[in-house]
């Protein structure tokens, strides 16, 4: 994997590959990432199956709740 360094003052582009160091942190995030979005999801999930019990859409939920 390769990694853009802009020069602002230049304009100058440099591509390099990533240390040893940015990959393990390349892959920390990308794991950090997944997670969030499965939470996400799950959470959506669960907020679709509330809803769904009571009957409900999201924006009727939001006209009372409002």
């Amino acid at each position: 994997m390769s990694k853009l360094i802009v020069n602002c003052e230049t304009g100058e582009e440099t591509l390099r590959e990533l240390n040893k160091a940015e990959k393990d942190q390349q892959k920390i995030d990308e794991a950090a990432q997944a997670t969030k979005q499965a939470e996400a999801a799950a959470k959506a999930t669960a907020k679709a199956a509330i809803l769904d019990r009571l009957g409900l859409t999201a924006d009727e939920l939001k006209t009372i709740l409002g």
